[in-house]
């Protein structure tokens, strides 16, 4: 199965607890990617980089990880991105950008669009965000979403996580409108009800639920201490609990990693309500840990027997 995450990767830059500031390279569906080959999936990272020497250590950083680099556009003269990272005593975080001449803004742009676009519809599933869908503007996720209908008319499948940040989108009526779209091309839906209700207001799990029976569906909420997952298909409505988490020091990718964790169990056979306890499992070991990649060593099992789809 060929997997493509398409997105944006930045300099990360996350504040210590002495005002310092410790350099990383960061972005949700990159974050994604990264648990996903770390997870044995076959995957490949669709954005554009600079010449400089930022996006050659990014670049180099993702091969190391074993994430394919084929469809990377280089763009001559242009960066990447950068944010800064702030996480409070509770572990929560917020995030300051610095990205309008972001390199990945001109994804869909010519000249080389028509080779991504042409390459995006060649794969079997491809994973996308809100996130993604921020950067673009208009005319590029019109590209994106004919790239889509193009890739699911000839059998491929999308995957999109709302991840909604409200700093991306200046007017939210065309926010509004560009998470429709994508929600009514996608076949696996991962939602958080907090980026619903924020995007939607009070009917925002609406907005996701009208579309089941059609696309699986993974709708996340936090309910208590712990994450709890009700997951949809067929006709099946289960709600999966999170175990409890040894500890929580960052949250930052505890959504991508879920999400990682989710698809690699549903490529691999597990029915969607084992793929949910292993996607908590991974998400609640990487919440553990300062940042959005953990080391290598503390990869959770994620092995223990679980139903078949």
């Amino acid at each position: 199965m060929r997997i493509a995450c398409i997105g944006e990767c930045m300099v990360e830059l996350s504040e210590q607890s002495d005002g310092s500031l410790a350099r990383g390279f960061g972005g949700d569906t990159l974050n994604t990617a990264l648990y996903l080959a770390r997870l044995g999936v076959a995957v490949d990272y669709v954005t554009a980089l600079g010449d400089d020497v930022w996006s050659d250590e990014m670049a180099a950083a993702w091969g190391r990880e074993g994430i394919g680099l084929g469809r990377v556009r280089r763009l001559p003269g242009r960066m990447p991105g950068l944010y800064i990272i702030r996480t409070d005593a509770a572990g929560e975080r917020s995030f300051h950008y610095w990205r309008d001449q972001a390199a990945a803004r001109d994804l869909f742009a010519e000249p080389g669009a028509a080779e991504t676009r042409a390459a995006l519809a060649a794969y079997d599933l491809v994973y996308l965000s809100g996130i993604s869908l921020s950067l673009y503007g208009e005319a590029g996720r019109a590209a994106l979403f004919e790239t889509l209908a193009a890739l699911r008319g000839r059998g491929g499948r999308v995957a999109f996580d709302t991840n909604y940040r409200p700093r991306g989108w200046p007017v939210r009526e065309v926010a509004r409108a560009a998470f429709r779209t994508a929600l009514a091309q996608a076949d696996l839906i991962f939602a958080s009800v907090e980026d619903l209700d924020w995007l939607f207001g009070d009917a925002g799990d609406g907005e996701v639920l009208r579309h089941r029976g059609r696309a699986e569906i993974v709708l996340k909420a936090s309910t208590g201490p712990e994450p709890v997952a009700r997951v949809l298909h067929s006709t099946s409505d289960t709600v999966v609990p999170a175990e409890p988490a040894a500890r929580v020091v960052d949250t930052t990718a505890a959504g991508d990693s879920f999400a990682a964790g989710y698809l690699a169990a549903r490529i691999a056979g597990q029915a969607p309500e084992a793929a949910a306890t292993r996607a908590h499992r991974l998400a609640g070991t990487v919440i553990g840990h300062r940042g959005a990649v953990i080391p290598r060593d503390a990869m959770p099992a994620l092995d223990r027997p679980g139903p078949s789809a």
